[in-house]
């Protein structure tokens, strides 16, 4: 057989025991941080192959580390894992109408369970390719929770873990296959927390010093400063504790949570400097105290250009997972489900993927069925944040995209939820798997082309990986 048929065989051989773990997870449906039965989940499936585990790192009690090693052990292949649910999108599998299981609950939205369950089945192919051929070297697969929330790769690569990897590789469901030219922005937040002092609102306003003005003077000023700063960068906020319910009450305590967003790290901090100075500036007008404290930051995510064009050949030679014509009926059913102002935004969201007239044509039929070139040339970057960031900035690392949902599908949505666990999201996983399984294993074919990898990181990173988050910052378990 050929590689690539070797490589489908072994996906094939363990694709049952695949699929069981993701419909598992997805069922789980566990936010941030809680992951222990989706995690546990994971670890045992590793530990029946013959991996090796650490559990708990970087301060994670749902953090891991599954290796499995041949021969010298060298070279070292990470592949990154994740497996959070999001808050409020519990859905029904596979159903086209909205229909939580659980009113309130949660739901994998943005598909992490076939994440993790992806990246087991490629492991566990490279570990029985490895066996199969005597090749040396190890497979590491790294557990990662909270992407949504305040992540850990960060402080999986603070902790040094990825020191010794020479590469790594991940995937993500996505409504398109490609290796994701675009980058992804960086990311800050920190809670911005006030204290004044209670009075009665009505008798003695002048004794009380608000807490809940000084965060509304805040908004004010950031709203100010979103004028001044790049065109790509990205304020949010939400209050987190507005001090009371009670308005005869002078609030002499708030919270508000901040974010701030920009391409490079070095922006983000540069911006969330100034925000920090907005902050004084509403305490100084308020006779307050402020304080923060930073509870989560991302580098900025761009693919590694030298193994991205390798990875592009490899999902070319596998090809785009192939549908039924069930498949393209339940996806057209699903695309229905969106109204003609959001699917104004979703064509014009495909139009860097199709001309005019190829748009008609697959949305008629809104499953992707090709693969889309890779642009090493990109220099353009994607609205949204990932803590994959930090780990190319640490080791060689690409994320490739692969179709999972409809055409145009909209992230972190019920319609997501229910993609996730449908025969759609495992085809398109499984796929996955095959992909990240050759990429990998061309990647140790050539190791020259790991050696190009790794100097076009160090004129990324200086040489070495900081991390954005100060040392004193832990994972904020039960803060978040």
């Amino acid at each position: 057989m050929t590689q690539v048929e070797q490589i489908k065989e072994l996906v094939a051989k363990n694709a049952d025991t695949t699929v069981a773990l993701a419909k598992e997870i997805w069922g789980y449906a566990e936010l941030s941080y809680e992951e222990f039965r989706s995690s546990s989940a994971l670890v045992e499936a590793l530990k029946e192959q013959g991996f090796e585990i650490e559990e708990g790192i970087a301060g994670m009690p749902t953090a891991f580390k599954a290796s499995f090693k041949c021969g010298s052990g060298k070279p070292v292949i990470g592949l990154l894992a994740e497996y959070d649910a999001l808050s409020g999108l519990s859905q029904k599998a596979a159903c086209p109408r909205q229909e939580a299981i659980e009113p309130g609950g949660s739901g994998h939205g943005c598909g992490h369970n076939l994440i993790g369950a992806g990246c087991y089945a490629a492991a566990v192919a490279l570990k029985e390719y490895f066996i199969a051929h005597s090749i040396d070297g190890t497979v590491v697969f790294f557990g990662c929770p909270a992407e949504e929330g305040a992540g850990s790769k960060q402080f999986i690569a603070r902790a040094g873990y990825f020191d010794d990897v020479d590469f790594a590789y991940t995937w993500h469901p996505a409504t398109v296959n490609e290796v994701g030219s675009k980058g992804s922005v960086a990311i800050m937040g920190a809670n911005f927390i006030f204290d004044g002092v209670a009075a009665h609102a009505g008798g003695a306003p002048h004794l009380g010093r608000s807490a809940l003005d000084a965060v509304e003077l805040m908004n004010v000023g950031a709203n100010y400063l979103r004028e001044h700063m790049i065109d790509a960068a990205r304020i949010h906020y939400a209050y987190s504790d507005p001090g009371g319910t009670a308005p005869n009450v002078v609030q002499s305590h708030a919270v508000i949570k901040y974010e701030v967003r920009a391409p490079k790290v070095n922006q983000v901090q540069e911006l969330f400097t100034r925000l920090v100075d907005v902050a004084k500036g509403a305490a100084l007008m308020t006779g307050t105290k402020m304080q923060y404290e930073i509870t989560m930051a991302f580098s900025d995510y761009v693919p590694n250009r030298t193994l991205g064009v390798l990875m592009d050949e490899c999902m070319r030679e596998l090809g785009a997972p192939e549908w039924t014509e069930e498949e393209y009926s339940l996806a057209t059913e699903f695309l229905r489900t969106y109204n003609r102002s959001t699917m104004l935004g979703i064509r014009e969201s495909l139009e860097e993927y199709f001309t005019p007239d190829e748009m008609d044509k697959a949305l008629q039929k809104p499953l992707d069925n090709v693969i889309h070139p890779f642009n090493p040339k990109e220099t353009g970057y994607s609205s949204g944040s990932t803590d994959v960031g930090d780990v190319g900035y640490a080791t060689p690392t690409v994320m490739i995209h692969v179709a999972t949902a409809c055409l145009g599908n909209v992230g972190h949505s019920w319609q997501n939820t229910a993609f996730s666990c449908s025969d759609i999201g495992m085809k398109g996983m499984l796929r996955a798997a095959e992909m990240l399984c050759l990429g990998a294993l061309r990647t140790l074919e050539q190791p020259e082309l790991i050696d190009k990898a790794k100097e076009e990181l160090k004129r990324k990173n200086g040489g070495g990986y900081s991390c954005p988050l100060p040392d004193y910052v832990e994972p904020p378990i039960g803060k978040y």
